[in-house]
């Protein structure tokens, strides 16, 4: 059996009754489409992070993008961020008009270098957006303090940092907005796409209601805003509120996978995970690294197992935004973190034995390279 990075269907083995009493739920409700299910979920959400307002998505990427605009960011704008992220933070940014600007990441964390955010800022900054990667949060007191001093909104990207906390704050709690996703592999996942945008500003959770149903309010058809058809899905609502109440298990879960492989790798050189100070990290991916990290991936398939590079590109990198003029080399620390990163497995259901498997392969093959 190939061992992945992830598989969800072990967990689905263990929760199958309560998933099917959840999509049966919603076919008997007799509502399809923006029911109790997504009402509820957002409230849940919501309390669930102390603040006032969450609007269910339809996809990470756009509860970003709605959450920019929400926040008055659009074209000509420039929001300043990371590129040691997945695409669809700098994606987001770009289907809003507005220009991503990049600083780069801490060589040990790889999370948004605050010391750089200064700098950076210009007369068109309009936000920051920084990424909660891997499953810790960035540093956000220099951020609140620069998003005051320069009158700049804060967006937090927590795709991957559900559950995480920052000196006792949960990601997600600490900005003017965040934005999360759902996609099946995330800590919170849905069994498909679906995303959310929290927020305790009333005005930007209105806003956020409109721009997700076509610009309109209340009553079909009359529009106040241009806006999307950026709906939760009904079904995916009502299993993620089911597994809401089980995302502290998750994490749980997730944290002992972790201690598994510090004790298991202890020894080798490969450099583990490193926890920034005052964080509470969740472990969305386990990315560790390695200077010959391609001859490591190389020999682990002769063991069967395959792993995935978070990530590869950068996202300055890519040819689709060759058109920001960033040049090879401008960002250091990120371009050389990209050739020796890789994910180890990591979810919640990841049994010891397969486990122990990638541990034992891992120590041979380090052994040899």
């Amino acid at each position: 059996m190939t061992t992945l990075v992830w598989d969800y269907l072990d967990e689905y083995e263990n929760e199958r009754d309560d998933i099917l009493d959840a999509v049966d739920s919603v076919f008997r409700s007799g509502q399809l489409v923006m029911g109790q299910s997504v009402r509820g979920f957002e409230e849940e959400f919501a309390a669930y992070h102390g603040v006032a307002h969450c609007t269910g998505v339809d996809n990470g990427t756009n509860a970003i993008k709605l959450g920019l605009q929400a926040l008055g960011v659009g074209p000509g704008d420039e929001v300043i961020t990371v590129s040691n992220t997945a695409a669809p933070t700098v994606v987001a940014i770009d289907s809003v008009g507005a220009k991503p600007v990049f600083v780069d990441v801490h060589v040990k964390t790889l999370l948004m270098d605050t010391d750089q955010v200064s700098a950076a800022i210009t007369p068109r900054t309009r936000c920051l957006l920084p990424v909660h990667l891997y499953g810790q949060c960035v540093n956000m007191a220099p951020l609140k303090e620069l998003a005051a001093k320069h009158d700049l909104v804060l967006l937090e990207d927590c795709a991957q940092s559900h559950g995480a906390r920052h000196h006792g704050r949960l990601a997600g709690s600490m900005g003017d907005a965040a934005a999360f996703s759902f996609y099946p592999t995330k800590v919170l996942g849905a069994y498909g796409d679906g995303g959310a945008t929290i927020t305790s500003d009333d005005g930007v959770h209105r806003n956020l209601k409109r721009l997700r149903y076509y610009g309109m309010e209340e009553r079909y058809y009359v529009m106040r805003t241009p806006g999307h058809n950026a709906r939760l899905d009904e079904v995916h609502a009502e299993i993620l509120r089911r597994k809401l109440r089980r995302l502290d298990s998750y994490l749980d879960g997730r944290r002992a996978v972790a201690e598994r492989y510090v004790e298991g790798l202890d020894g080798t050189d490969l450099v583990l995970p490193a926890l920034a100070d005052g964080n509470d990290h969740v472990y969305y991916v386990h990315v560790v690294r390695h200077p010959r990290r391609d001859e490591i991936l190389e020999a682990l398939r002769s063991f069967d197992i395959r792993l995935n590079i978070s990530y590869p590109w950068p996202v300055h990198t890519m040819t689709g935004f060759a058109h920001l003029g960033y040049a090879e080399g401008s960002l250091p620390v990120t371009e050389a973190a990209a050739q020796e990163i890789f994910s180890l497995p990591m979810y919640p259901s990841l049994s010891p034995d397969v486990q122990d498997k990638v541990i034992d392969a891992l120590r041979k093959v380090l052994e040899n390279v």
